[in-house]
Protein backbone atom coordinates (compact mmCIF):
# COMPACT_ATOMS: atom_id res chain seq x y z
CA UNK A 1 0.00 0.00 0.00
CA UNK A 2 1.09 3.57 -0.79
CA UNK A 3 0.39 6.47 0.93
CA UNK A 4 1.29 10.13 0.47
CA UNK A 5 1.51 11.23 3.78
CA UNK A 6 4.73 9.26 3.77
CA UNK A 7 6.33 12.33 1.74
CA UNK A 8 5.03 14.77 4.73
CA UNK A 9 6.34 12.58 7.27
CA UNK A 10 9.93 12.67 5.20
CA UNK A 11 9.47 16.27 5.39
CA UNK A 12 9.30 16.25 9.33
CA UNK A 13 11.84 14.57 9.42
CA UNK A 14 14.38 16.50 7.84
CA UNK A 15 13.51 19.87 9.59
CA UNK A 16 15.78 21.32 11.48
CA UNK A 17 13.87 22.89 14.57
CA UNK A 18 12.02 19.89 14.19
CA UNK A 19 8.66 19.62 16.86
CA UNK A 20 7.34 15.73 18.13
CA UNK A 21 4.33 15.51 15.96
CA UNK A 22 0.33 14.21 16.41
CA UNK A 23 -1.10 12.55 13.28
CA UNK A 24 -4.66 12.64 13.76
CA UNK A 25 -7.13 10.47 11.64
CA UNK A 26 -10.68 8.55 12.47
CA UNK A 27 -10.05 5.00 13.47
CA UNK A 28 -9.12 2.46 10.55
CA UNK A 29 -7.83 4.86 8.47
CA UNK A 30 -3.96 4.04 8.33
CA UNK A 31 -2.21 6.09 10.93
CA UNK A 32 -0.52 2.71 12.91
CA UNK A 33 0.26 1.35 9.24
CA UNK A 34 1.79 4.78 7.81
CA UNK A 35 3.69 5.62 10.60
CA UNK A 36 5.61 1.96 11.03
CA UNK A 37 6.05 1.65 7.14
CA UNK A 38 7.67 5.14 7.19
CA UNK A 39 9.90 4.23 10.61
CA UNK A 40 10.75 0.87 8.64
CA UNK A 41 12.20 2.64 5.25
CA UNK A 42 13.58 5.92 6.78
CA UNK A 43 15.08 5.35 9.84
CA UNK A 44 18.66 4.07 9.78
CA UNK A 45 17.91 2.83 13.92
CA UNK A 46 14.58 1.55 15.20
CA UNK A 47 11.21 2.31 15.41
CA UNK A 48 9.85 2.00 19.23
CA UNK A 49 6.51 1.25 19.29
CA UNK A 50 4.67 2.42 22.52
CA UNK A 51 0.72 1.45 22.36
CA UNK A 52 -0.50 2.84 25.51
CA UNK A 53 -3.71 1.25 24.66
CA UNK A 54 -2.94 -2.13 24.65
CA UNK A 55 -0.63 -1.41 27.96
CA UNK A 56 -2.47 0.47 29.81
CA UNK A 57 0.12 -0.50 32.79
CA UNK A 58 2.61 1.39 31.12
CA UNK A 59 0.23 4.77 31.94
CA UNK A 60 2.14 5.13 35.37
CA UNK A 61 5.22 6.31 33.40
CA UNK A 62 4.13 9.74 33.18
CA UNK A 63 2.38 9.28 36.39
CA UNK A 64 5.46 10.68 38.80
CA UNK A 65 6.52 13.47 36.79
CA UNK A 66 7.11 14.46 32.64
CA UNK A 67 10.88 14.01 32.66
CA UNK A 68 11.71 13.03 29.28
CA UNK A 69 14.92 11.41 29.93
CA UNK A 70 13.50 9.29 32.84
CA UNK A 71 10.30 8.77 30.77
CA UNK A 72 12.99 7.31 28.19
CA UNK A 73 14.92 5.25 30.60
CA UNK A 74 12.17 3.91 31.51
CA UNK A 75 10.61 2.74 28.51
CA UNK A 76 14.30 1.28 27.32
CA UNK A 77 13.96 -1.12 30.09
CA UNK A 78 9.76 -1.82 29.43
CA UNK A 79 11.11 -2.57 25.70
CA UNK A 80 13.93 -4.14 26.43
CA UNK A 81 16.27 -2.19 24.19
CA UNK A 82 18.30 1.22 23.53
CA UNK A 83 16.56 4.57 22.02
CA UNK A 84 19.15 6.33 20.31
CA UNK A 85 17.75 10.25 19.90
CA UNK A 86 18.91 11.22 15.83
CA UNK A 87 18.75 7.20 14.62
CA UNK A 88 15.56 6.19 16.16
CA UNK A 89 11.78 6.69 15.78
CA UNK A 90 9.64 6.22 18.89
CA UNK A 91 6.04 5.89 18.61
CA UNK A 92 3.47 6.61 20.82
CA UNK A 93 0.22 4.43 19.55
CA UNK A 94 -3.08 5.43 20.66
CA UNK A 95 -2.18 8.38 22.94
CA UNK A 96 -5.57 9.62 23.72
CA UNK A 97 -5.54 6.66 26.11
CA UNK A 98 -2.92 8.64 28.32
CA UNK A 99 -3.38 12.10 28.42
CA UNK A 100 -0.45 12.62 30.09
CA UNK A 101 1.79 11.69 27.65
CA UNK A 102 0.16 13.87 25.41
CA UNK A 103 1.38 16.51 27.91
CA UNK A 104 4.46 14.94 27.75
CA UNK A 105 5.21 15.95 24.25
CA UNK A 106 6.07 19.65 25.05
CA UNK A 107 9.00 18.17 27.47
CA UNK A 108 10.29 16.31 24.37
CA UNK A 109 10.46 19.21 22.35
CA UNK A 110 12.32 21.38 24.98
CA UNK A 111 14.31 18.69 26.42
CA UNK A 112 15.35 16.23 24.07
CA UNK A 113 14.49 17.67 20.47
CA UNK A 114 17.26 15.60 18.69
CA UNK A 115 14.90 12.40 19.22
CA UNK A 116 12.05 11.99 16.70
CA UNK A 117 8.91 11.37 17.91
CA UNK A 118 5.57 10.46 16.81
CA UNK A 119 2.50 9.85 18.47
CA UNK A 120 -0.84 8.85 16.73
CA UNK A 121 -4.65 8.46 17.97
CA UNK A 122 -7.85 9.11 17.65
CA UNK A 123 -10.87 10.95 19.11
CA UNK A 124 -8.11 12.79 20.41
CA UNK A 125 -10.32 16.09 20.38
CA UNK A 126 -11.74 14.79 23.33
CA UNK A 127 -8.91 14.04 25.29
CA UNK A 128 -7.14 17.54 24.43
CA UNK A 129 -10.25 19.54 25.63
CA UNK A 130 -9.65 18.60 29.49
CA UNK A 131 -5.81 18.88 29.93
CA UNK A 132 -3.02 21.61 29.35
CA UNK A 133 -2.19 20.88 25.57
CA UNK A 134 1.40 21.75 24.63
CA UNK A 135 0.28 24.54 22.42
CA UNK A 136 3.27 25.44 20.02
CA UNK A 137 5.35 22.21 20.90
CA UNK A 138 3.44 19.83 18.80
CA UNK A 139 2.96 19.23 14.74
CA UNK A 140 -0.06 18.14 13.34
CA UNK A 141 -0.99 16.16 10.26
CA UNK A 142 -3.85 14.48 9.40
CA UNK A 143 -4.54 11.25 7.88
CA UNK A 144 -7.25 10.17 5.30
CA UNK A 145 -8.98 6.95 3.77
CA UNK A 146 -7.26 6.64 0.73
CA UNK A 147 -7.88 8.67 -1.99
CA UNK A 148 -8.57 7.97 -5.37
CA UNK A 149 -5.12 8.05 -6.80
CA UNK A 150 -3.55 6.01 -3.67
CA UNK A 151 -6.36 3.36 -4.45
CA UNK A 152 -5.15 3.15 -8.62
CA UNK A 153 -1.27 2.52 -7.00
CA UNK A 154 -2.51 0.23 -4.19
CA UNK A 155 -4.52 -1.50 -6.47
CA UNK A 156 -1.64 -2.30 -9.06
CA UNK A 157 -2.08 0.89 -11.56
CA UNK A 158 0.04 3.13 -10.95
CA UNK A 159 0.42 4.45 -14.77
CA UNK A 160 -3.42 5.41 -13.99
CA UNK A 161 -2.68 7.12 -11.16
CA UNK A 162 0.14 9.28 -12.62
CA UNK A 163 -1.74 10.59 -15.54
CA UNK A 164 -4.49 12.14 -12.56
CA UNK A 165 -1.88 13.36 -10.48
CA UNK A 166 -0.26 15.31 -14.10
CA UNK A 167 -1.89 18.42 -15.53
CA UNK A 168 -5.18 17.82 -16.37
CA UNK A 169 -6.08 17.62 -19.84
CA UNK A 170 -8.08 15.73 -22.72
CA UNK A 171 -6.97 11.68 -22.24
CA UNK A 172 -8.03 9.35 -24.95
CA UNK A 173 -11.38 7.80 -25.04
CA UNK A 174 -10.00 4.87 -23.77
CA UNK A 175 -7.96 6.02 -20.98
CA UNK A 176 -10.87 8.19 -19.83
CA UNK A 177 -13.56 5.06 -19.68
CA UNK A 178 -11.24 3.33 -17.93
CA UNK A 179 -10.39 5.29 -15.19
CA UNK A 180 -14.40 6.27 -14.98
CA UNK A 181 -14.92 2.56 -14.96
CA UNK A 182 -12.02 2.59 -12.00
CA UNK A 183 -13.58 5.36 -10.04
CA UNK A 184 -16.58 3.45 -10.12
CA UNK A 185 -15.38 0.81 -8.19
CA UNK A 186 -14.02 3.11 -6.15
CA UNK A 187 -17.01 4.97 -5.40
CA UNK A 188 -18.43 1.04 -3.92
CA UNK A 189 -14.84 -0.16 -1.88
CA UNK A 190 -13.90 3.53 -0.90
CA UNK A 191 -10.89 4.29 0.93
CA UNK A 192 -10.73 2.43 3.99
CA UNK A 193 -7.20 0.74 4.14
CA UNK A 194 -8.89 -2.90 5.10
CA UNK A 195 -11.38 -2.72 2.61
CA UNK A 196 -8.69 -1.83 -0.29
CA UNK A 197 -6.75 -5.05 1.25
CA UNK A 198 -9.04 -7.20 1.12
CA UNK A 199 -10.08 -6.13 -2.98
CA UNK A 200 -6.86 -6.60 -4.08
CA UNK A 201 -6.76 -10.58 -2.27
CA UNK A 202 -9.82 -11.34 -3.38
CA UNK A 203 -10.64 -9.00 -6.67
CA UNK A 204 -14.74 -8.68 -5.85
CA UNK A 205 -15.95 -5.85 -4.63
CA UNK A 206 -18.74 -8.11 -2.56
CA UNK A 207 -16.08 -9.78 -0.60
CA UNK A 208 -15.87 -6.32 0.89
CA UNK A 209 -18.99 -5.44 2.59
CA UNK A 210 -18.86 -7.23 5.38
CA UNK A 211 -15.47 -5.88 5.86
CA UNK A 212 -17.36 -2.38 5.73
CA UNK A 213 -19.95 -3.63 7.57
CA UNK A 214 -17.30 -4.50 10.96
CA UNK A 215 -16.11 -1.11 10.36
CA UNK A 216 -18.76 0.48 10.79
CA UNK A 217 -19.86 -1.76 14.12
CA UNK A 218 -16.47 -0.91 15.28
CA UNK A 219 -17.59 3.19 14.99
CA UNK A 220 -20.56 2.31 16.55
CA UNK A 221 -18.79 0.65 19.60
CA UNK A 222 -16.72 3.45 20.01
CA UNK A 223 -20.03 5.52 21.11
CA UNK A 224 -19.77 4.11 23.99
CA UNK A 225 -16.67 6.45 24.84
CA UNK A 226 -18.72 9.42 23.73
CA UNK A 227 -21.49 8.60 26.62
CA UNK A 228 -20.43 11.40 28.62
CA UNK A 229 -21.46 13.64 26.23
CA UNK A 230 -23.85 12.49 23.91
CA UNK A 231 -26.59 10.29 23.98
CA UNK A 232 -25.64 6.81 21.82
CA UNK A 233 -29.01 6.14 20.40
CA UNK A 234 -29.00 9.69 19.31
CA UNK A 235 -25.28 8.95 17.79
CA UNK A 236 -26.45 6.06 15.46
CA UNK A 237 -29.59 7.91 14.04
CA UNK A 238 -27.25 11.53 13.20
CA UNK A 239 -24.83 9.41 11.75
CA UNK A 240 -27.41 7.61 9.62
CA UNK A 241 -29.37 10.77 8.64
CA UNK A 242 -25.94 12.55 7.89
CA UNK A 243 -25.16 9.61 5.09
CA UNK A 244 -28.65 10.01 3.80
CA UNK A 245 -28.00 13.82 3.60
CA UNK A 246 -24.70 13.72 1.75
CA UNK A 247 -25.13 17.09 -0.90
CA UNK A 248 -28.01 18.45 1.06
CA UNK A 249 -28.42 21.18 3.19
CA UNK A 250 -29.06 20.01 6.93
CA UNK A 251 -31.22 20.95 9.81
CA UNK A 252 -30.92 19.35 12.94
CA UNK A 253 -34.88 18.68 13.34
CA UNK A 254 -34.57 16.27 9.87
CA UNK A 255 -31.76 14.35 11.41
CA UNK A 256 -33.58 12.93 13.94
CA UNK A 257 -37.75 12.96 15.05
CA UNK A 258 -36.70 12.01 18.62
CA UNK A 259 -34.39 14.35 20.14
CA UNK A 260 -34.29 17.79 21.17
CA UNK A 261 -32.60 19.79 19.18
CA UNK A 262 -29.60 20.66 21.53
CA UNK A 263 -29.02 16.83 22.14
CA UNK A 264 -29.13 16.38 18.27
CA UNK A 265 -26.68 19.16 17.84
CA UNK A 266 -24.39 17.90 20.54
CA UNK A 267 -23.98 14.28 18.74
CA UNK A 268 -23.49 16.20 15.19
CA UNK A 269 -20.45 17.64 16.89
CA UNK A 270 -18.94 15.20 18.45
CA UNK A 271 -19.36 13.51 15.29
CA UNK A 272 -17.56 15.55 13.89
CA UNK A 273 -14.77 15.88 16.71
CA UNK A 274 -14.20 11.66 15.70
CA UNK A 275 -13.91 12.63 11.80
CA UNK A 276 -16.29 10.13 11.18
CA UNK A 277 -18.31 13.09 9.29
CA UNK A 278 -17.19 16.52 7.86
CA UNK A 279 -19.04 19.68 8.29
CA UNK A 280 -19.10 21.88 5.30
CA UNK A 281 -20.22 25.39 6.23
CA UNK A 282 -22.15 27.87 3.86
CA UNK A 283 -19.76 30.97 3.21
CA UNK A 284 -19.67 34.15 1.97
CA UNK A 285 -16.41 34.22 -0.65
CA UNK A 286 -16.23 37.84 -0.81
CA UNK A 287 -12.98 37.48 0.14
CA UNK A 288 -10.11 35.32 2.46
CA UNK A 289 -10.27 33.13 4.85
CA UNK A 290 -13.62 31.90 3.92
CA UNK A 291 -14.37 30.66 7.68
CA UNK A 292 -14.52 34.11 8.71
CA UNK A 293 -17.95 34.74 7.15
CA UNK A 294 -18.89 31.13 7.51
CA UNK A 295 -22.02 30.69 8.75
CA UNK A 296 -23.45 28.09 11.78
CA UNK A 297 -26.57 27.53 10.99
CA UNK A 298 -26.52 26.83 7.32
CA UNK A 299 -24.44 23.56 6.15
CA UNK A 300 -24.00 20.17 4.79
CA UNK A 301 -22.04 17.64 5.53
CA UNK A 302 -19.66 14.66 4.03
CA UNK A 303 -18.83 11.37 5.63
CA UNK A 304 -15.47 10.00 6.04
CA UNK A 305 -15.27 7.50 3.42
CA UNK A 306 -17.86 6.68 0.53
CA UNK A 307 -17.35 3.23 0.87
CA UNK A 308 -18.76 3.72 4.68
CA UNK A 309 -21.59 6.22 3.13
CA UNK A 310 -22.89 3.74 0.82
CA UNK A 311 -22.96 0.95 3.39
CA UNK A 312 -24.75 3.20 5.93
CA UNK A 313 -27.30 4.05 3.53
CA UNK A 314 -27.27 0.58 2.41
CA UNK A 315 -27.48 1.49 -1.14
CA UNK A 316 -28.88 -1.42 -3.80
CA UNK A 317 -25.14 -2.17 -5.17
CA UNK A 318 -26.61 -4.42 -8.28
CA UNK A 319 -28.91 -1.76 -9.45
CA UNK A 320 -27.10 1.18 -8.90
CA UNK A 321 -23.53 -0.05 -9.91
CA UNK A 322 -24.76 -1.00 -13.28
CA UNK A 323 -25.72 3.08 -14.08
CA UNK A 324 -23.43 4.44 -17.32
CA UNK A 325 -23.68 7.95 -15.65
CA UNK A 326 -21.63 7.49 -11.95
CA UNK A 327 -23.64 11.36 -11.17
CA UNK A 328 -27.28 9.07 -11.35
CA UNK A 329 -25.64 6.64 -9.26
CA UNK A 330 -27.52 7.40 -6.06
CA UNK A 331 -28.97 10.30 -7.22
CA UNK A 332 -25.46 11.88 -7.48
CA UNK A 333 -24.93 11.93 -3.40
CA UNK A 334 -22.01 9.15 -3.77
CA UNK A 335 -19.77 11.43 -6.58
CA UNK A 336 -20.49 14.64 -4.11
CA UNK A 337 -19.12 12.68 -0.98
CA UNK A 338 -16.07 11.54 -3.44
CA UNK A 339 -15.56 15.25 -4.29
CA UNK A 340 -15.59 16.46 -1.07
CA UNK A 341 -13.87 13.64 0.68
CA UNK A 342 -10.77 13.86 -2.48
CA UNK A 343 -10.34 17.23 -1.40
CA UNK A 344 -9.94 16.74 2.43
CA UNK A 345 -7.05 14.27 1.33
CA UNK A 346 -5.79 17.14 -0.50
CA UNK A 347 -5.35 19.53 2.00
CA UNK A 348 -8.24 21.37 2.14
CA UNK A 349 -8.72 20.99 5.44
CA UNK A 350 -12.13 23.00 5.74
CA UNK A 351 -14.67 22.98 3.20
CA UNK A 352 -17.00 25.46 2.08
CA UNK A 353 -20.33 25.98 -0.22
CA UNK A 354 -22.28 28.86 -1.55
CA UNK A 355 -26.26 29.43 -0.87
CA UNK A 356 -27.46 32.21 -1.92
CA UNK A 357 -28.69 34.80 1.02
CA UNK A 358 -32.20 35.55 -0.43
CA UNK A 359 -35.56 34.77 0.06
CA UNK A 360 -37.05 32.04 -1.73
CA UNK A 361 -33.75 31.55 -3.68
CA UNK A 362 -32.02 28.03 -4.98
CA UNK A 363 -28.87 29.51 -5.90
CA UNK A 364 -26.34 26.90 -4.16
CA UNK A 365 -22.44 25.85 -5.63
CA UNK A 366 -21.49 22.74 -4.26
CA UNK A 367 -17.95 23.61 -3.03
CA UNK A 368 -15.95 26.67 -2.41
CA UNK A 369 -12.00 25.92 -2.53
CA UNK A 370 -9.04 27.54 -1.53
CA UNK A 371 -5.97 27.35 -3.93
CA UNK A 372 -2.97 29.87 -3.98
CA UNK A 373 -5.07 32.44 -2.12
CA UNK A 374 -7.71 32.60 -4.71
CA UNK A 375 -11.01 31.20 -4.33
CA UNK A 376 -13.12 28.64 -6.90
CA UNK A 377 -16.19 27.68 -6.68
CA UNK A 378 -16.92 23.72 -7.55
CA UNK A 379 -20.07 21.98 -9.01
CA UNK A 380 -20.48 18.56 -9.28
CA UNK A 381 -23.37 18.01 -12.29
CA UNK A 382 -23.57 16.06 -15.45
CA UNK A 383 -25.42 19.18 -16.72
CA UNK A 384 -24.28 21.34 -20.17
CA UNK A 385 -22.63 24.58 -19.29
CA UNK A 386 -26.06 26.55 -20.72
CA UNK A 387 -27.40 24.71 -17.41
CA UNK A 388 -25.20 25.77 -14.78
CA UNK A 389 -27.47 28.50 -13.59
CA UNK A 390 -26.32 29.33 -10.37
CA UNK A 391 -22.98 28.65 -11.16
CA UNK A 392 -23.44 31.68 -13.41
CA UNK A 393 -24.85 33.90 -10.90
CA UNK A 394 -21.92 33.25 -8.60
CA UNK A 395 -19.58 34.26 -10.98
CA UNK A 396 -21.01 37.20 -12.04
CA UNK A 397 -21.66 38.14 -8.27
CA UNK A 398 -18.07 37.22 -6.99
CA UNK A 399 -15.88 38.32 -9.23
CA UNK A 400 -13.00 38.12 -7.30
CA UNK A 401 -13.13 34.53 -8.36
CA UNK A 402 -11.59 33.84 -11.29
CA UNK A 403 -13.25 31.06 -12.84
CA UNK A 404 -14.44 28.01 -11.63
CA UNK A 405 -14.45 23.93 -12.21
CA UNK A 406 -17.41 21.76 -13.08
CA UNK A 407 -17.05 18.00 -12.66
CA UNK A 408 -18.12 15.73 -14.65
CA UNK A 409 -18.18 12.49 -16.62
CA UNK A 410 -17.80 14.02 -19.65
CA UNK A 411 -13.83 15.24 -20.99
CA UNK A 412 -11.99 17.94 -19.86
CA UNK A 413 -12.47 21.37 -21.76
CA UNK A 414 -11.93 25.11 -21.18
CA UNK A 415 -14.78 27.58 -21.68
CA UNK A 416 -13.05 30.93 -21.49
CA UNK A 417 -15.76 33.13 -22.31
CA UNK A 418 -17.94 31.86 -19.68
CA UNK A 419 -15.10 31.20 -17.07
CA UNK A 420 -15.59 27.43 -16.88
CA UNK A 421 -13.01 24.38 -16.78
CA UNK A 422 -14.94 21.15 -16.98
CA UNK A 423 -13.22 18.39 -15.55
CA UNK A 424 -13.71 14.29 -15.36
CA UNK A 425 -14.66 13.39 -12.06
CA UNK A 426 -10.98 11.77 -11.42
CA UNK A 427 -9.14 14.98 -11.33
CA UNK A 428 -10.49 15.72 -7.61
CA UNK A 429 -7.76 15.08 -5.64
CA UNK A 430 -5.64 16.93 -8.54
CA UNK A 431 -7.90 20.20 -8.21
CA UNK A 432 -8.02 19.60 -4.41
CA UNK A 433 -4.17 20.58 -3.46
CA UNK A 434 -3.69 23.80 -2.71
CA UNK A 435 -0.37 24.45 -4.16
CA UNK A 436 -1.65 23.37 -7.64
CA UNK A 437 -0.79 25.88 -10.46
CA UNK A 438 -4.01 27.20 -11.29
CA UNK A 439 -5.54 26.57 -15.44
CA UNK A 440 -4.15 29.61 -17.86
CA UNK A 441 -7.57 30.37 -19.28
CA UNK A 442 -5.64 32.57 -21.58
Amino acid sequence: MVRFITKKLVNWKNQPHRKPLILRGARQVGKTWSIIDFGKKYFKGNIHIVDLEKHPEWHGIFDFNLDTRRIVSELEILLNTRIVPNDDLLFFDEIQSCPRAIMSLRYFYEELPELHVIAAGSLLEFVIKDISFPVGRVQFLSLQALCFPEFLISTGKSKLAEIILARPKVQSDIIHKTLLNELRKYLFIGGMPECVNIYNEKGHIHDIFDIQINLLNTFRQDFSKYTPYADKRCLNTVLSSVAKSVGQQIKYTHLSESFSIPTIKKAFDLLSLSQLIKKIASTNPSGLPLGASASERKFKAIMLDVGIMQQVCNIPVDIEYQKTDLLSIYQGALVEQFVGQEFMAAGQNELYYWARNAKSSTAEVDFLITIKNQIFPVEVKSKTSGRLRSLHLFLQTYQNCPYAYVFSCRQYAELPEQKLVFLPLYYSYNIGLRDNSPVNLN
